[in-house]
């Protein structure tokens, strides 16, 4: 496994070995002695999985306070734009974002610590996306912000037209 850094302290990118052969291809796609390796120690609890057509638009969202969630994102069928918020307040990238394409072509998995809003928009016809959770969801902790927020100035990739999103986040407050 491969981990690579980003700008953002301890969101990381992951990206495992996988092995070729005429039947295939085998990864493993996690392990937590690797991550322990690497000095993450998370405790997943929950796995989230969904299934989109092209153009849905999910998030941005989060949990507060002590059902806040780590999340570790790959896509196991399709590709989406993945996006996050830092909203940790004290980080030096308070609330700017960053995004990666993440597909089953590329097998890449985003790590989000908590303290992230996360997002993601389908690229491709559908996708399936798998994330695992370090906190279970707590609906009282749910809690969002709307993804064309003007300050936040993300670039979904897709023209607004072509947006299908939730009318829940549709209804988060701007920043």
């Amino acid at each position: 496994m491969i981990i690579t850094t980003t700008p953002f302290d301890s969101l990381l990118i992951l990206k495992p070995r996988v092995f070729y052969d005429s039947r295939g291809y085998f990864f493993e796609s996690f392990n937590l002695n690797t991550l322990k390796a690497h000095g993450l120690n998370y405790e997943f609890v929950q796995d989230n999985q969904s299934h989109s057509k092209y153009g849905v638009l999910r998030g941005l969202h989060f949990q507060k306070g002590e059902h806040a969630q780590s999340k570790l994102v790959r896509v196991l069928s399709g590709k989406i734009l993945d996006v996050v918020v830092d909203l940790r307040i004290d980080s030096p990238t308070y609330l700017e974002h960053f995004s990666i394409e993440l597909s089953s072509e590329n097998f890449l998995q985003l790590l989000v610590p908590r303290g992230f809003a996360h997002g993601f928009v389908v690229l491709s016809e559908t996708a399936d996306v798998l994330y695992k959770c370090d906190n279970f969801y707590n609906v009282s902790s749910e809690s969002g912000l709307v993804y064309n927020d003007p300050k936040l100035r993300i670039d979904w990739k897709l023209q607004a037209s072509e947006l299908i999103v939730n009318q829940k986040d549709l209804e988060y407050d701007l920043l």
